[in-house]
């Protein structure tokens, strides 16, 4: 089109202007902002033409093969394409060379397939109910707007909307003169429709005559040449959308030997292709109905707008629309994925070019087809609202505006879909190209459907030299999602893939903090840019704006100073952190998978600023130890604390003082175990390790009884010369067990002896000279053994304990430590031929151990206070000697349900036993584990103390909570809705 001629002086005839030329609309790439291979955004922001930039009609219109000769005023006969048509005068009634009539749109004559409607039909209110309320139809000027069961015409509305025109004088000669030029024409519409036209001949001045051309005004010529292009488009657009059907999606069908997987071709053909086949559906008889209108109508076409508007009010159309669109990000990730990965879908897509209906384009060209065709169409229908005549009231007047207005609403519901799957196509490529330090297990759940990518973008660090003369600027990649925050250095793989090392280990946002963020900007220098010879010796400087981020935890040993390049970036990524911090926050909170729920929060006192003094009995002591226990049906929870042993019923904060045992260390209740019953309280206090009647002491809590009956309850464990240095409450092969160690003197190692609880109906009371009764509640259970100086803790598994010492836990039979096999876990014997079981008994080497969690049959634990690592039954270290680094410092732990709850002060870190992610943070202040118990049920509690919410004359509060496990909730079916609704009127 671009290499066409134009006539230097075209003869114009009498009365008549020259019309303002009509440029050709811009190519695709030019004037509209269309998603491309390398396109980041998918944006609808499109400019219209303006007259400069339109097609010119005028262009080499003597030249049209589609024109009759001039033969002494009358014209050969041309046959109509359609038999049926009723033929029309072979010559026209008005005289062209007459004065140009003002009017530019003439009614033209139906043919004879044309069937006029008995009445005019409007659009009632239910059939506006799916478009939006904004968009009306005033029922005195609109087209009849029909289903695409029924064929699209032009109703009396429009002969209504041209009476006045009708009333000029001449009119009538006008329209029929039109009416026979149009029957030129008509061959080479109908190869226009059928895509037989070559590409410069498709434009609608090329398929109407000049006389006609002539005839009427500028503004109705470049109206009418869009139109033309509506019809165009629709064609091309259709076209296309078969083609995808055809060559790609029935091609990867069919293909022998399949290009993908069986199994997996329809979900890659779904997640690619998308409900393309819905839109095609509605395109082809919008395709159609215009075609037909074309047919009838040419060459002026009075609107397409009824055609268009009784498509775009169906919510379907608009609901394929806005699926398609919103998800087109990710199909284009998943084929430039399969591109990446498929040989053999390479060579498809590249043989697939040379069809002629694809003419080279690529498979991303079509896919987008869909995402720009409504942008398009918007702005053809601007167009033609502008060259619409206002003067005569034209209908679509007042019919366009109404589509142009659920078209743009249909547009913008889109973006943050598109939005929304542009993120996350970055964020699976920014997950694809992370590599991880070698030997670390990290699982930031990057596969969750949640996961999304909240901002990306270029940091840089300054290393500064030890002597500090010197500075380096490293340029990294900062990543925030919507759980972490990493620091990674890009770099090329081997196949020119983007790579990305994380330079620290992954920032949970449970304790991503931010510093100052209002630092002045600092000078980095770099390079001149022209090359020079002097380009070594020539620097410019570059301001740099800081801002600081630390991990709650580790304050100082991670916290970074990161620069961008302006402050509107810093003021970008502040707004970013505060907000996925923020949000991720509340999700957190909404989705506890433990729930501390205060038992206590005032009683309990220790000093505060306001009060430094003892106040009386307002001063408990801090909190040290506490068991709960059930009795007669009820529970009741004992604390410990510096004044003594404090007991109330679990409802009640009214605890009252049962024992003065000062400053004791631990509690344990021994209730009952499957059908036996102990009913002990152990205290270990002072060095000596005694039990109590927990019948008495619920009794004396409730104000029942008196302390003299408690103490004459009591039953020594161990001598009181005996230098107790620890004890522990376990469970092992259906026995309750009492396992505690003493030092011995001058020995290099403790002694540990095993007590069994007796059932208290086994218990014997032999009296004795004194008066006092002989009590035997717990009984040695095997010989005594010895175990290393340095144990400080024992934890037990189903029929064994592990006793925890500084070099690893030593594995032993509970029910017989002197003759029982002793070993040490983790087995670090083959580490000199194995580099990555050397390495983990590096990493290990001084940590503190503080357990062992089974998580399977075949594989266990070991918590470290810093890390965690998996062995199995044989105590050797599993999936490839890796280990799990904490993001604190643990003192403490429990584990429930497949959840490892690591505990410090400042917070309790939640991850799942088997894989090791974070699935809760629980932070607070002088937090501390007061009791996990045997765990033999899932109802044992986990109780935590921590600094209270009261600080005021009565000193600074100790709250206690429990941490209760929470349930998912499972979605409620109508049917169980029903069922529990109408339960209690027995319906």
């Amino acid at each position: 089109m671009n290499g066409r001629r134009h006539p230097s002086n075209p003869q114009l005839p009498p009365g008549a202007q020259r019309p303002v030329p009509l440029p050709p609309p811009p190519p695709l790439n030019q004037s509209y902002a269309f998603p491309s291979m390398e396109s980041d955004s998918y944006t609808f922001e499109v400019t219209p033409p303006t007259l400069s930039e339109m097609h010119n009609p005028w262009d080499n219109i003597n030249s049209s093969p589609y024109l009759p000769p001039q033969q002494s005023g009358t014209r050969p006969r041309v046959h109509s394409m359609n038999d049926s048509v009723t033929p029309r005068n072979e010559k026209s009634s008005f005289d062209f060379s007459s004065a140009r009539i003002p009017f530019p749109e003439p009614m033209t004559h139906p043919s004879a397939s044309y069937q006029p409607p008995r009445s005019g039909h409007h659009h009632s209110r239910s059939e506006l109910v799916d478009a939006p309320t904004s968009h009306r139809l005033h029922a005195n000027r609109n087209p009849s707007v029909t289903s695409f069961a029924s064929s699209y015409h032009v109703s009396n509305d429009y002969d209504d909307g041209f009476s006045e025109f009708n009333d000029h004088e001449g009119a009538g000669e006008l329209v029929q003169g039109l009416s026979d030029l149009s029957l030129a024409s008509e061959e080479g519409l109908r190869r226009f429709q059928q895509g037989q036209l070559a590409e410069s001949d498709q434009e609608w001045h090329r398929l109407v005559p000049e006389e006609a051309r002539e005839a009427l005004g500028k503004q109705e010529v470049q109206r009418q040449s869009v139109l033309f292009e509506v019809i165009k488009s629709e064609r091309d657009y259709v076209a296309d959308l078969e083609a995808v059907e055809q060559v790609f999606i029935d091609g990867l069908r069919t293909a022998k030997p399949p290009i993908i997987k069986p199994q997996l071709l329809n979900g890659f053909i779904d997640e690619v292709f998308g409900n393309l086949r819905d839109i095609l559906t509605f395109h082809r008889r919008i395709l159609d109905a215009l075609f037909a209108r074309q047919r009838e109508q040419h060459p002026l076409l009075q609107s397409v707008a009824d055609i268009i508007l009784d498509t775009v009010l169906l919510s379907e159309f608009r609901s394929a629309y806005e699926t398609y669109i919103k998800h087109y990000p990710l199909a284009e990730s998943h084929h430039r994925k399969q591109l990446k990965q498929n040989r053999a879908y390479e060579a498809f897509i590249l043989s697939s070019a040379n069809d002629p209906r694809i003419r080279k384009r690529d498979l991303i060209t079509f896919l987008s087809r869909p995402v720009t065709k409504l942008p398009r169409l918007n702005l053809l229908l601007e167009q033609i609202l502008k060259l619409t005549d206002v003067e005569f009231e034209h209908p679509d007047l007042e019919t366009l505006p109404i589509i142009l207005s659920i078209l743009k609403d249909c547009i913008k519901s889109t973006q943050p879909g598109i939005e929304a799957a542009e993120s996350k196509v970055k964020f699976w490529e920014l997950c694809e190209s992370l590599i991880f330090q070698r030997g670390e297990i990290i699982d930031m759940d990057l596969y969750d459907e949640s996961r999304t990518l909240v901002y990306i973008g270029t940091v840089f660090r300054r290393n500064r030299s030890e002597t500090g003369l010197t500075e380096k600027w490293v340029e990294l990649t900062a990543a925030l999602m919507d759980n972490y925050f990493i620091l990674t250095k890009e770099g090329k793989g081997r196949n020119g893939s983007v790579k990305r090392v994380l330079m620290s280990r992954p920032i949970p946002l449970s304790f991503l903090r931010l510093g100052f963020f209002e630092g002045a900007a600092e000078s980095r220098r770099e390079k001149a840019e022209d090359g020079g010879l002097l380009e070594t010796f020539r620097s410019q400087s570059v301001p740099m704006y800081p801002f600081t981020i630390y991990h709650a935890f580790s304050r100082g040993m991670r916290r970074y100073t990161l620069y961008v390049a302006s402050d509107a970036l810093r003021k970008k990524w502040k707004n970013c952190l505060l907000d996925a911090i923020g949000v991720h926050k509340v999700r957190q909170e909404s989705n506890m998978w433990f729930n501390p729920q205060t038992l206590t929060d005032g009683f309990f006192r220790t000093l505060g600023h306001e009060n430094p003094q003892v106040n009386g009995l307002k001063f408990t002591g801090k909190i040290l130890c506490a068991a709960p226990f059930v009795n007669s049906g009820r529970r009741f929870l004992a604390v410990g604390c510096g004044r003594g042993i404090y007991v109330a019923p679990a409802s009640s904060e009214k605890f009252r003082l049962v024992l003065h045992s000062r400053f004791p260390v631990a509690l344990s209740a021994y209730t009952t175990l499957g059908d036996k019953v102990f009913n002990r309280l152990v205290v270990q206090a002072d060095s000596s390790l005694v039990s109590y009647s927990l019948d008495i002491m619920a009794r004396l809590a409730l104000g029942q009884t008196s302390t003299q009956t408690l103490d004459a309850s009591m039953e020594r464990i161990c001598s009181a010369d005996t230098n107790l240095v620890f004890y522990k409450h376990v469970h092992s092969s259906g026995n309750s067990l009492l396992i505690y160690a003493s030092k011995r003197r001058l020995g290099t190692s403790l002694n540990m002896k095993v007590l069994e609880a007796v059932d208290a109906s086994e218990v014997s009371v032999a009296p004795k000279k004194s008066g006092k009764s002989t009590l035997g509640f717990f009984r040695p259970r095997g010989e005594p053994g010895y175990v290393p100086k340095d144990a400080y803790d024992v934890v037990s598994l189903v029929k064994t304990v592990g006793i925890c010492t500084a070099d690893g836990i030593v594995m032993a039979d509970p029910t017989n430590l002197a003759k029982s096999p002793v070993g040490l876990v983790p087995e670090f014997r083959d580490a000199g031929n194995n580099p990555p079981l050397a390495m983990l008994k590096s990493r290990i080497e001084g940590l503190k151990p503080l357990g062992i969690v089974k998580v399977d049959t075949n594989e266990f634990l070991v918590v470290y206070d810093e890390l965690g690592c998996y062995i199995n039954k044989n105590g050797i270290p599993a999936r490839k000697c890796a280990f799990i680094k904490w993001e604190i410092k643990a003192v403490s732990y429990a584990h429930r349900n497949g959840q490892l709850l690591l505990i410090c002060p400042e917070f309790i870190e939640v991850r799942s036993i088997t894989t090791g992610r974070i699935v809760q943070v629980i932070e607070g202040r002088e937090m501390r584990l007061l009791y996990c118990g045997p765990y033999t049920s899932k109802d044992d509690p986990i109780l935590i103390a921590m600094r209270g919410g009261k600080d005021d004359q009565d000193g600074v509060s100790e709250r206690i909570a429990e941490l209760v496990e929470t349930e998912e909730i499972s979605l409620m079916t109508p049917s169980t809705i029903s069922s529990t609704m109408w339960d209690e009127w027995d319906m």
